[in-house]
C-alpha cells in the first residue's frame, strides 16, 4: 500500500514538471546554471531529505529489491535514447544490454549514442524532443534544467532508496525544491574533479607533494608538466587557492557573486602561481586534458613527453594503460605563497543521470535511470573507467579502496568549492588563467590586483 501511495505522489509530480516541458524543446538558458541546493554544512535543513515516510522494509536495499512490475506503468516496446561520453559509450552499452535482458518481457530496446556531459543540458533545453530519454549531466546544469521543465523528478520510493543508500553530499546536489518540498531531480553517478597524475619515474611520492616539487622533477627529466591554465575549470583554483569564496546566492538560484575575500591574499596566490609558471616556461604546458593520457605514452624509442598533469577521473583509464606500474595519483600539492605551503584548492561536483520530461516512455526511462545509478553499475564504472562511485558499499568496495586515483579525487573532494550555483565564472577565470600563464605577464610587475578586480567585475555583472 505504501508502494502506491508512494507511486502515486511521484505521478502527481512528474505530471507538474512534464507539463512546463512538455516536449516543446527550446526552452533556452545556459549550461552555466547551477542547483540550489544547500548542504547541512551550509544552513541546510536536516529534516529536508527525510524519505522515512515512503520507506519500506526494502529501502536502502538496492535496486533489485525495490523495483516492481508496476514501476513501468504498463509499457511495453520502450525504444529509449541514452547519452554518454565517449569514455563510458562502450560500458554503458554493455549495461544497457543487461537491462533490456533483465526485463525482457518488456522487450526494450535501447540506443546509446555519444554526447558530453558539459553540453547534454544545451542540447536538452533546445530541443527536448530530439534528445534522450536518459541522460548524463554536470552538476552545474541541474537548476536550468529543472526551471526548465526538463527533468522528470525521480519517483518518491526511488528516491527513498538513493537516499538510504548513497553518499549525503551527492543526494542533496540531486536534490531541489518542488512546490515546497525537497525533490530529487535525477540520480547521482559519479563524483567529478580533477587531481595530480604522475608518472612515478620521474616524480617521486615525495615530490607530488608541492607544486613546486613535481615542476623540478619534471624540468629535471625533462618532461612536460601538463593542466589547462586557460580553462575556467582549472583556472579557479588560482584564486579558490587564496581564498575566493562563492557567496551571495540570489533568490532565482543561478547566480552566485564574489563578495568574501581578501584582495591581498587573492593577489598572492595569482601571483605565486604565475610566477611558477614562468620560472618553468619550457616545462609548464597549459594544454587541455585530453593531451595527458597521450602524452604519457612513450613513442617507437620509448619516449614520452609527460612526467605530471592535472586531469580528472574522466581520463583515469587512458593514462593508467600509458603509465602501467609507474602511474601515480595524489590530490592537488601544496603551492607556496608567502613562505607558507598553501593546500591547492579545486573545483568539486557530481555527474548526475538526469530521465527528459519528454521521454515518450517515462516509466520505463525512470527505471533504467534507476538501473544506471545502482551499486552494480557503480561498481564497473569504478573498475573499468575509475569514476568515483556514490553508493555507500561501492566506496568501501576493496576495488575502491586499492585505487590510488579514485582516492586521490576524495582527498581533493576536501579541498574543494562545490560545483553548484557557481554562476556564470567560466570565461572570466579563463581569462585570467591565460593572463597568468601569458609571456607577456612579468610576475615582478604585472597588476594583478587589478587582473582581480576585472575579473571580479565580470563575474558580478
Amino acid at each position: 500500500m505504501k508502494k502506491i501511495i508512494a507511486l502515486l505522489l511521484a505521478a502527481m509530480m512528474i505530471v507538474a514538471v512534464f507539463a512546463s516541458c512538455g516536449g516543446g524543446g527550446g526552452n533556452g538558458g545556459s549550461t552555466d546554471s547551477k542547483s540550489d541546493t544547500k548542504s547541512s554544512d551550509e544552513g541546510g535543513n536536516e529534516d529536508t531529505f527525510d524519505y522515512t515516510k515512503f520507506s519500506d522494509e526494502n529501502t536502502g536495499k538496492g535496486f533489485d529489491a525495490n523495483v516492481i512490475d508496476d514501476d513501468f506503468g504498463g509499457e511495453t516496446g520502450a525504444n529509449l535514447k541514452v547519452w554518454a561520453p565517449d569514455a563510458y559509450a562502450k560500458l554503458l552499452k554493455e549495461q544497457c544490454d543487461a537491462f533490456a535482458k533483465k526485463f525482457a518481457d518488456k522487450n526494450i530496446k535501447i540506443t546509446v549514442s555519444v554526447q558530453s556531459e558539459d553540453s547534454a543540458g544545451t542540447k536538452l533545453q533546445t530541443d527536448a524532443s530530439a534528445s534522450a530519454d536518459v541522460f548524463g549531466f554536470a552538476s552545474d546544469q541541474l537548476t536550468k534544467l529543472k526551471n526548465a521543465g526538463c527533468l522528470n523528478p525521480v519517483p518518491t520510493p526511488f528516491a527513498a532508496d538513493i537516499n538510504a543508500t548513497n553518499i549525503k553530499n551527492a543526494v542533496e546536489v540531486c536534490a531541489d525544491e518542488l512546490d515546497g518540498d525537497q525533490t530529487l531531480f535525477c540520480y547521482p553517478e559519479t563524483g567529478n574533479g580533477y587531481f595530480l597524475v604522475y608518472d612515478k619515474s620521474v616524480v617521486s611520492d615525495d615530490d607530488a607533494k608541492t607544486l613546486e616539487g613535481v615542476l623540478a622533477a619534471c624540468e629535471k627529466a625533462g618532461k612536460k608538466f601538463i593542466m589547462d591554465a586557460g580553462n575556467g575549470y582549472y583556472a579557479c583554483m588560482f584564486v579558490f587557492t587564496g581564498g575566493l569564496e562563492l557567496a551571495g546566492l540570489e533568490k532565482d538560484g543561478t547566480t552566485q557573486k564574489f563578495n568574501d575575500y581578501k584582495e591581498d591574499d587573492v593577489v598572492a596566490s595569482m601571483k605565486a602561481f604565475s610566477t611558477l609558471m614562468h620560472k618553468y616556461k619550457n616545462t609548464f604546458v597549459s594544454n587541455g586534458t585530453g593531451t595527458i593520457p597521450s602524452g604519457f605514452t612513450k613513442d617507437s624509442k620509448g619516449v614520452s613527453k609527460c612526467g605530471a598533469g592535472i586531469d580528472g577521473n574522466w581520463d583515469t583509464a587512458g593514462i593508467k594503460k600509458a603509465l602501467g606500474d609507474n602511474f601515480g595519483a595524489s590530490k592537488l600539492p601544496t603551492i607556496n605563497i608567502n613562505g607558507e605551503d598553501k593546500q591547492i584548492v579545486s573545483m568539486y561536483g557530481y555527474k548526475m543521470i538526469g530521465v527528459n520530461s519528454a521521454s515518450k516512455y517515462p516509466n520505463t526511462s525512470q527505471v533504467l535511470a534507476y538501473y544506471l545509478s545502482s551499486e552494480e553499475c557503480q561498481n564497473q564504472r569504478a573498475e573499468q573507467l575509475g569514476w568515483s562511485p556514490t553508493n555507500n558499499k561501492s566506496v568501501e568496495s576493496e576495488v575502491v579502496q586499492n585505487d590510488v586515483a579514485i582516492k586521490a579525487l576524495i582527498a581533493q573532494s576536501e579541498y574543494s568549492v562545490p560545483q553548484a550555483n557557481v554562476g556564470s565564472i567560466w570565461d572570466p577565470l579563463a581569462n585570467l588563467g591565460k593572463k597568468l600563464y601569458d609571456d607577456n605577464t612579468d610576475p615582478a610587475s604585472y597588476d594583478f590586483n587589478k587582473l582581480l578586480k576585472d575579473t571580479v567585475t565580470n563575474i558580478n555583472m
